[in-house]
């Protein structure tokens, strides 16, 4: 049975087409793809998000947990900042990609995960919770509502005067109220645009949505369809796509958040090996030259039709107005400018390796 966040309702009444993601009733648009995709880019998205977990680790022990259970270095991590990071298997792969935030050094950090996994995830991390952290699944307590876009500073300013995001960092957090509901406000995102995230206990979800709704900067709301399609804009990893319980990290170029040097981890052994070892494929993004949109799973193949590789995700880009995909190859063909053919249904399109992101921002 399908999980609905705080906010279905409020989908409902502005007419969403809802579907079912990873076992919750999502909006997947509101007015189309392409309107709620350049509204975030030119204006102001609001995304609900309700649906990805959120774990706690506190106590004097969640840092050296933390420490093991995931790849970057969580003890450079002062309070109110947050990092992007790794949750490693036992083989080589990945359990999930996650955010950590620092809410108090050493004492307390909220890592927030995927929908999809939060009962996996929350299970790994209970396992191997060698140093003895406190931790705890706090996912049906909040609602989250992500704010981006060229000018969704400016809305959260208003919204929330006390904090003035604009004035933070990025990866930036930090507490407040929100009529009386906790919340927290965090500068991150998964759009490329500004923006904030804000965590905030699931009875004011509705209210602080509604909130964002009525401000006279005309925010729009944005389904799953445009999340989707912003992200791989981006070249952002999506679990199930780019990554998941097989991926060597390296070879999905997230080696920037894996600390090997600083620290022990979770088979640090195995996954440093793959890379020393030298990686058989990269994560590339590519263009279509001729017509054709790629899709997850169609085949990369070389001149000679020959099998090289894989793709993960693909899309027509609202902004670029042409098809582009990610895949991974085998590292021959990585280069840039590397002439490459996506397998369409039978037909074999002509594609080249660029440089990612896609748009830059």
């Amino acid at each position: 049975m399908s999980q609905k966040t705080p906010l279905y309702d409020d989908h409902v009444k502005l007419n969403a087409r809802i579907v079912d993601f990873a076992g919750w009733e999502m909006p997947v648009q509101y007015t189309g793809l392409k309107d709620e995709h350049t509204a975030c880019r030119t204006h102001i998205g609001l995304f609900d998000v309700s649906h990805m977990g959120e774990i706690r680790f506190k106590g004097p022990k969640a840092v050296e947990s933390l420490q093991w259970l995931t790849t970057n270095d969580v003890s450079k991590l002062e309070p109110g900042q947050a990092h992007y990071s790794l949750l490693p298997n036992d083989q080589g792969g990945l359990v999930d990609d996650i955010f950590i935030y620092c809410l108090e050094k050493n004492a307390d950090y909220l890592v927030c995960v995927n929908a999809s996994n939060i009962d996996k995830d929350f299970a790994w991390m209970t396992k191997h919770n060698k140093a003895g952290a406190d931790i705890t699944n706090e996912s049906s307590q909040w609602g989250q509502i992500a704010i981006q876009g060229p000018k969704a500073l400016e809305l959260c300013d208003a919204i929330f005067p006390d904090m003035k995001p604009s004035t933070w960092a990025r990866n930036e957090i930090k507490k407040s109220k929100f009529q009386n509901f906790n919340i927290m406000v965090a500068t991150t995102g998964y759009t490329g645009e500004a923006g904030c995230e804000v965590f905030v206990e699931a009875a004011g979800t509705s209210a602080l949505w509604n909130a964002l709704m009525a401000h006279p900067l005309k925010p729009v709301p944005v389904g799953l369809g445009a999340r989707d399609s912003l992200r791989t804009e981006m070249k952002y990893s999506l679990y199930g796509h780019e990554i998941d319980d097989t991926t060597n990290p390296y070879e999905a170029l997230l080696g920037w958040v894996i600390k090997p040097q600083a620290k022990d981890f979770m088979n640090k052994a195995q996954i440093v090996a793959a890379k020393e070892q030298g990686l058989k494929r990269k994560l590339i993004g590519y263009k279509t030259v001729e017509r054709g949109i790629p899709r997850q799973g169609y085949e990369i193949k070389n001149a000679a039709g020959k099998v090289i590789g894989i793709t993960t995700s693909g899309t027509h880009s609202p902004t670029l107005d042409e098809a582009i995909g990610i895949a991974y190859v085998e590292t021959a063909h990585s280069a840039e400018g590397a002439e490459i053919f996506v397998d369409i249904r039978g037909k074999l399109v002509k594609s080249i390796v660029v440089k990612t992101p896609f748009i830059q921002k």
